[in-house]
């Protein structure tokens, strides 16, 4: 058993997470809680944190079928060839950083600068990451090596 990320059809990631836990796969689909505002109103709405993308945790060779067969998968995100697998600990570290953080956004990295650290206190300790900046301290970065993406949240500093 291993998490692998599986590419899905525009607009469909939370549909999909659903079809593939229906059938008995267990799926993740990180989500981000934004406040939309409309022209009469706002309201709190999630989305899905990374565009296109869930995740499966699966035995590749016995539950791939299922996984491609469900409707709005497109396929499993690759690497080198094979399926691209995705650390347990990043996907415990992202359901770490959703929980401590409300208004979550992800950006797609391409860029590689700064070192790597490991976080000695708080609730990502013993986490390995690069350190790719602050800003205005107002903003916590988690960059995830394997998707190739950033966590990024804004800190409200009113106390809320």
């Amino acid at each position: 058993m291993a998490w692998f990320a599986v590419y899905t059809k525009s607009r469909m990631e939370k549909k999909v997470a659903l079809r593939l836990q229906e059938a008995g796969i267990e799926a993740y689909c990180p989500v981000s809680k934004k406040r939309k505002q409309w022209s009469d109103r706002k309201k709190w709405v999630e989305e899905p944190l990374f565009r296109s993308y869930v995740f499966v945790n699966i035995d590749l060779a016995k539950q791939s079928p299922i996984v491609r067969r469900t409707l709005g998968v497109v396929n499993f995100l690759y690497w080198l060839g094979k399926p691209a697998v995705i650390q347990d600990a990043e996907i415990l570290a992202i359901q770490q950083f959703l929980s401590d953080h409300l208004e979550v956004e992800s950006i797609g990295n391409s860029v590689q600068v700064g070192d790597f650290i490991t976080i000695d206190t708080g609730a990502l300790k013993g986490q390995t990451a690069k350190v790719v900046g602050i800003k205005n301290k107002h903003e916590v970065r988690l960059r995830i090596d394997s998707l190739g993406y950033e966590l990024v949240a804004k800190i409200d500093n009113s106390g809320q």
